[in-house]
């Protein structure tokens, strides 16, 4: 009888190992060829900050988002369904953004999911998305990886935003070309994907001097003693690239150690979180490139979002409520045109899309579901928005 036991136990060992095996998905392959089938609504998943470092980011992009549910179910839904929204907190954390995304496919599940705000947790939902066969379109994520690595396009990865390949490009030909500046310095936080593929981006484009490169890790506040070697250095721009509570602080600290060259930075300093930690002494001849500015609307419909949003929120739209928005949006497009029936055909839709007008510009997705659409290069003086350009591709 204990030898039966034991070739029972033996045997239920080597089940579950194969239940858990045939569970589980390596990156880029998808396990579920049909994805979550459409049912009585249309169930759209936020994987999203609400809580943690970056939640400034989450709550305006939950406000966007909201705002075109909101349009989209007045008007009649997506082929006639209602959006069903829901809301999962990420806690600004990549492994509860992977555990999030799992829930929301698995559990929920969801046509679609919108977020993440930040490269390096989008990243991490990525293994989920291929698992599940539901695509994930993310606001303002930006590292170029996360579309696509070489020639391998990840079939259910999308964004609202331009990838850091372009934003790169964008900052290296204004150093060069606006503010005449042949010598950079640069700081940036080597914690993060997104901080990191943009100085590589911006290395390759920019053809001056980069004097000296400082780095710094999330959560830090105390950056003066590699400002304070900066400081007897000589260049013309300062580049910040990092998120905005970190960023606010070394700004402000740049000043208080007279480095008042200008700054610029990436999409993340659209948050005006950003100018609140610098403060407005010290958020002068800022310069950032941004997906979004309600100073430069790019047609109608960002004239009215502009017009709704204060009227709903009492401020300005920033760049993550209008990306979110557009995120959103950009789904309902594609499971118009493909008559959506799973979460599948959603996907395939996202792929086609050209010439979408959203709140921020024209979108056209192309070969690597990358949007090509145009940036903005806006200007600081005193924390507040004073100029924007649009740049196109």
């Amino acid at each position: 009888m204990k030898k039966l036991s034991k070739v029972l136990v033996g045997l239920t060992a080597v089940a579950a190992v194969l239940v858990l095996t045939s569970c589980s998905a390596a990156p880029g392959a998808s396990t579920n060829t049909t994805g979550n089938r459409i049912g009585k609504t249309f169930k759209l998943g936020y994987d999203i900050e609400m809580t943690g470092a970056v939640a400034a980011y989450g709550k305006a992009g939950e406000r966007g988002a909201d705002m075109a549910v909101a349009e989209i179910n007045a008007a009649g839904g997506i082929n006639g369904k209602k959006v069903e929204v829901i809301k999962k907190d990420n806690k600004s954390d990549n492994a509860e953004s992977a555990t999030v995304a799992a829930n929301l496919m698995s559990n929920d599940q969801v046509n679609a999911v919108i977020g993440t705000n930040a490269s390096s947790q989008t990243k991490a939902m990525i293994p989920n998305a291929n698992k599940f066969a539901v695509p994930i379109v993310a606001p303002t994520s930006t590292n170029d990886e996360l579309t696509h690595q070489g020639n391998k396009v990840e079939k259910f990865v999308f964004r609202a935003i331009f990838p850091d390949s372009f934003q790169g490009k964008v900052i290296s030909d204004f150093v060069t070309d606006t503010l005449k500046s042949d010598s950079v310095a640069v700081y940036y936080d080597n914690s993060s994907d997104y901080a990191k593929g943009l100085y590589q981006n911006f290395k390759d484009n920019y053809k001056g001097q980069i004097v000296d490169v400082a780095t710094y890790q999330a959560g830090d506040k105390d950056f003066q003693a590699q400002l304070s070697k900066l400081s007897k250095e000589k260049f013309g721009t300062l580049l910040v690239l990092g998120y905005y509570q970190e960023a606010g602080i070394l700004v402000k600290q740049a000043r208080e150690l007279d480095i008042n060259v200008p700054v610029i930075g990436g999409d993340v300093l659209a948050d005006p979180t950003f100018s609140k930690l610098a403060g407005p002494d010290a958020a002068n001849d800022i310069y950032f490139v941004s997906g979004f500015s309600s100073l430069k609307p790019a047609n109608a419909k960002t004239e009215a979002f502009i017009k709704n949003y204060k009227a709903k929120y009492g401020e300005e739209p920033s760049a993550y409520a209008a990306c979110a928005y557009d995120a959103v949006m950009m789904v309902k497009s594609a499971a118009t045109a493909e008559k959506a029936k799973t979460s599948v055909d959603v996907a395939t839709g996202l792929a086609k899309i050209k010439n979408f007008e959203g709140v921020t510009g024209t979108i056209t997705v192309d070969q690597n579901h990358d949007p090509v659409k145009s940036a903005y290069l806006v200007k600081l003086e005193k924390g507040k928005e004073v100029s924007a350009e649009i740049v196109n591709p």
